[in-house]
């Protein structure tokens, strides 16, 4: 099955909520939708008097994303203490998150995503440092973290997310302490949600970003639970190739469907190139790699993808990608099922007709025929030489022209 959708709630939605952005993918003939948790304002404080004895995901206008003991909450989440009754000196960290205002609204979602067939995913904020600061190294850790709460809450099946800026040392041991790191994540993501959510590593299309096609999938292979992220537009820029023909691209999409346990995921825009990387995103009809190869590829073989459309056209690109398949679809179709060739027909045997015999069978030669004279030449013949043609009779000439004076 192919999904298309945008990264976040379409530019035509006239409402700016999460369900009406759903109800709008849907209304446009899309069946995917990628939620952007971008913009992160955590906030930790002490459960209050009311709040003690209730259930964090039960308090109303309070999305809780994590619960500890003491005043730190610097401790992961965890999944039990979400739905225990809340102690005295008991930390909550909630978000103020303008998509959801707590748990029960994350509810509602989840059964109108399911209810209208729209595949849920979520991105976590883009901005991730884990060989800065120590603050910068847990911020980003929970943040993944965060994202991968509200991707249960939502019923999105993967988390998806960058790994940031390589570290300062060698390039090697930079990829050995993000792969501990990711391993680390996975873990607890498939223990918090019981393997309901998985964590989904993106490539990058900077050079001095983790996320080389290699990168990705040598991770993905040692670290279990997670999966790659198909985007073209970052491989292309990362490889300084526009991918033009589906041969080109047919085994870099080779390498990923068998590094994806599932269904792959991909993302795809227009990308402008510079020197070192890409210089941004762009439309698909403005940028230098096109989407038709990608159609090509995915009409010919029965693949599980989810297409998500990251142009700043979000829903307007997502269609145009479904329409571009639906024509490669069609043209394969029309292809295997085109009616055979009208046989030719068999050709035209000329009969040589045999030479008349110059002897008759009774031996004698016929006599040569004449031809027969036309009806005036025979009355000519008849006419003694000399004479003149009967004239007209006088019934016939008295209608004749009168003679001039």
């Amino acid at each position: 099955m192919i999904r298309f959708g945008p990264a976040g709630i379409p530019l035509s939605c006239k409402g700016r909520t999460l369900r009406d952005g759903i109800a709008d993918v849907h209304h446009l003939g899309l069946t995917a939708m990628e939620v952007q948790f971008i913009k992160v304002n955590p906030l930790t404080r002490l459960a209050l008097d009311e709040e003690v004895g209730k259930v964090p995901n039960d308090l109303l206008q309070q999305l809780v994303v994590g619960v500890s003991s003491g005043d730190h909450g610097g401790e992961p989440p965890v999944a039990a203490a979400f739905t225990a009754p809340l102690k005295r000196r008991d930390s909550l960290t909630t978000l103020t998150w303008s998509l959801a205002k707590d748990h029960a609204d994350l509810d509602l979602t989840k059964q109108l995503g399911r209810a209208l067939d729209v595949d849920l995913t979520l991105h976590a904020p883009y901005y991730v440092d884990f060989f800065g600061s120590a603050d910068a190294r847990e911020q980003s850790t929970r943040q993944i973290q965060w994202s991968g709460v509200l991707a249960q809450g939502l019923g999105a099946r993967l988390a998806v997310t960058h790994l940031g800026f390589y570290g300062g040392g060698p390039r090697a041991d930079t990829v050995q302490e993000l792969t501990e790191i990711v391993t680390d994540l996975s873990a607890w993501l498939k223990t918090f949600t019981k393997g309901a959510v998985r964590l989904a590593i993106e490539p990058s299309g900077h050079p001095d970003v983790f996320g080389s096609r290699e990168e990705v999938l040598e991770l993905v292979r040692h670290v279990k639970g997670t999966v790659p992220v198909l985007n073209v537009p970052h491989l292309a820029a990362r490889e300084r190739t526009t991918f033009e023909t589906p041969e080109a691209l047919a085994p870099v999409i080779k390498e990923f469907v068998a590094a994806t346990d599932g269904p792959l995921y991909g993302h795809f825009s227009g990308v402008e190139l510079y020197g070192p990387g890409e210089f941004r995103l762009t439309p698909i009809k403005r940028g230098q790699v096109r989407f038709d190869p990608l159609a090509e590829l995915l009409a010919e073989r029965d693949y599980d993808v989810t297409v998500i459309s990251s142009s700043p056209l979000l829903e307007h690109d997502a269609m145009y990608m479904k329409l571009l398949y639906e024509r490669a679809l069609t043209k394969r179709w029309t292809k295997l099922h085109a009616p055979p060739p009208p046989k030719a027909p068999p050709p035209k045997v000329k009969v040589a007709l045999a030479a008349p015999s110059l002897r008759p069978s009774h031996g004698k030669a016929p006599p040569p025929r004449k031809p027969a004279p036309l009806p005036a030449a025979k009355a000519a013949a008849r006419r003694p030489p000399g004479t003149r043609p009967h004239p007209k009779p006088p019934e016939v000439r008295k209608h004749a022209r009168p003679p001039r004076r």
